[in-house]
């Protein structure tokens, strides 16, 4: 007899902190966007490094005072995302910057959206311990991720950004560990 597969859906804290430990260190990751429904692709290259906070640091305090959080409530753990993006077509850099990522609950704090400068929370659980998946919120758009550890030296991520109910972009991601 073969019993149905049961799929853990948990915003444990300790699971968050061991995927964020787990993610330290720097990965170059390569990723394509489908602009839908044309299917138009833009691929990209990008050097992440991701370093893990602790509870109480001074960045995880100033991330919780940007969100209003009292001075009494402490993210439990966090992590910063560096990164330097270029277009692999043409060479020509895209961006770079910082983002912050906290946590308290089942919800991640971040200093800034994918597509807004603002502060912004994203609901989070695991189905297994070593995939996170997210919801943001923000704008009337809805973005999905998925971001998966595959063994030590490789990170799978799919983000679906979506905007009234209609999918508006996809993007996947391979990150290899530097």
């Amino acid at each position: 007899m073969t019993l149905p597969l049961q799929i853990l859906q948990t915003t444990d804290d300790s699971l968050l902190a061991q995927f964020f430990q787990a993610s330290v260190g720097q990965w170059r990751s390569e990723r394509r966007y489908y602009t839908l429904p044309e299917g138009e692709t833009k691929e990209m290259v990008s050097v992440i490094t991701i370093n893990f906070l602790e509870q109480g640091c001074e960045k995880l305090r100033k991330l919780a005072q940007m969100h209003g959080l009292p001075d009494t409530v402490s993210l439990t753990c966090g992590a910063e995302v560096i990164w330097e993006s270029t277009n692999s077509i043409s060479n020509k850099k895209e961006s770079k910057g910082t983002t912050l990522f906290g946590a308290l609950g089942n919800t991640i704090y971040r200093d800034r959206g994918f597509a807004t400068a603002k502060p912004v929370t994203a609901q989070y659980y695991f189905p297994n311990p070593t995939t996170l998946c997210l919801r943001t919120e923000y704008n009337n758009s809805v973005f999905e991720e998925e971001l998966k550890l595959v063994g030590s030296k490789y990170r799978t991520r799919q983000s679906i950004i979506s905007r009234a109910g209609e999918q508006l972009m996809i993007g996947q991601y391979l990150e290899k560990r530097i």
